[in-house]
């Protein structure tokens, strides 16, 4: 039932709309008989002033710099938990006693490995072909693999296709950046935690021994921790559109890879680090801020503010943390890159103008930084996020599949192009 009623008045035609209030944030106009009523459609570009669905999930305020996973507060998660456990609260709704979370572990660490036969898929892409190029290809086949898990209308099966693609899109990613280096796969280990088997599939060699440093792995897991989820975004609306025709969740999954390969979506601490390499050095930073405060120089500074937040990123505090800790620990000593970010930062954060802005240093920037001092190429922090982000894509995959009302995504349009014309015979025109 609706809490209450919005007057829509146009010409002659007077319409009540129902109106819902969420449990937080503001209420929502229901406009879903909008045009059986009034024969009229609502005009929303990039839709961002439309619900498109209801969710328990996530929820953003971007005014208050706030996220919360199932109400938890992320940086609470971040700081007290860790990224499995977070991946069962999305999954699940609520976080998981301790027998609970090991079963869960050992369930996702078990299911790690890839069916062999997908090896030779990796071998039919070029050497030069972007990592993100191969995910989007393989995890778009895997459909291909593993028929027991895609038919959606099945618990069971929707369960273990959830648990399939959290458990092996770290092998994946690891596989695709072996691949582009020339380097030999490395299977993944049931004795360590999903960060550190990350970095070992990524960064060891079959010829000597490696051995993760728990703060790289902390730092790792903290990255996929805070990208986990971010509510209705561009990716994630994909994956629920792609969801509504009834696609098989590998499919939609591969959907919303491809969606967050787009610059303006994922690729945002790349472009970030991207903007470290050309200021070079740390005696160019004056220049680069004062040419960010010209609003007639299109230069801006990247990884600071940010579109949702409009105070802080609140995820930003956590991975600062983290990359401190990071760059104490590896040095910046000989990276021209990470001496630049670690001044850059101290003077915007200075500087007057940004306070007063509110651009303050957001997550993409930390995570571009600890992602480069780890050794990661920038090709590589786009998986890294399709990689953190799929327990969210596949959370919100599942509810909607749930949902009763749930039905096939249509968005409308204003058309502007020609009204109906007859056709004219080529030879008169």
């Amino acid at each position: 039932m609706a809490d209450k009623t919005a007057k829509l008045t146009f010409g002659d035609t007077e319409l009540e709309l129902p109106m819902y209030s969420p449990t937080v944030g503001p209420d929502v106009i229901d406009i879903s008989k909008l045009y059986a009523q009034g024969k009229v459609f609502t005009f929303d570009p990039g839709f961002t002033s439309t619900a498109a669905c209801d969710s328990t999930i996530t929820y953003i305020d971007g005014g208050k710099g706030e996220l919360l996973h199932r109400g938890y507060p992320i940086d609470q998660l971040a700081e007290k938990s860790h990224y499995l456990e977070v991946c069962y609260l999305l999954l699940y709704g609520d976080l998981p006693s301790a027998a609970e979370l090991e079963e869960f572990e050992s369930l996702v660490t078990n299911h790690t490995m890839i069916h062999e036969q997908m090896m030779f898929l990796f071998r039919g892409f070029r050497r030069d072909a972007h990592p993100m190029a191969i995910m989007n290809g393989v995890v778009g086949a895997m459909s291909a693999f593993y028929h027991d898990s895609t038919d959606i209308h099945d618990a069971h099966q929707r369960e273990v296709a959830s648990i399939r693609m959290i458990a092996k899109m770290p092998t994946i990613a690891a596989m695709a950046y072996k691949f582009t280096i020339g380097q030999p796969f490395v299977y993944p280990r049931n004795d360590l935690d999903y960060a550190s088997n990350f970095l070992r599939m990524c960064f060891s060699v079959p010829c000597e021994d490696y051995q993760v440093n728990p703060i790289l792995s902390r730092a790792m897991d903290r990255i996929f921790t805070l990208h986990a989820d971010h509510e209705q975004n561009a990716s994630t609306s994909t994956v629920r559109l792609a969801s509504s025709s009834g696609a098989n969740p590998f499919a939609c999954i591969a959907a919303g890879i491809a969606c967050l390969w787009g610059p303006a979506h994922g690729g945002a601490n790349q472009a970030c680090l991207e903007m470290l390499q050309e200021i070079g050095t740390v005696d160019r930073i004056p220049e680069y801020i004062a040419r960010a405060k010209d609003k007639n120089d299109p230069f801006r500074l990247m990884g600071f503010g940010h579109r949702v937040y409009k105070n802080f990123d609140p995820r930003a505090t956590v991975m600062k943390k983290s990359a401190d800790e990071v760059l104490d620990l590896l040095g910046v000593e000989n990276n021209p890159t990470l001496q630049v970010a670690k001044e850059l930062e101290k003077q915007a954060l200075a500087d007057p103008y940004f306070a007063e802005k509110k651009l303050f240093p957001n997550v993409d920037f930390y995570s571009g930084i600890i992602l480069n001092a780890m050794g990661f190429p920038t090709s590589m922090f786009t998986p890294i996020f399709a990689l953190s982000r799929t327990v969210g894509w596949i959370s919100q995959w599942k509810e909607m599949i749930a949902d009763p009302k749930m039905k096939i995504g249509r968005p409308r349009q204003l058309y502007l192009g020609e009204p109906m014309r007859d056709y004219v015979d080529i030879e008169k025109r």
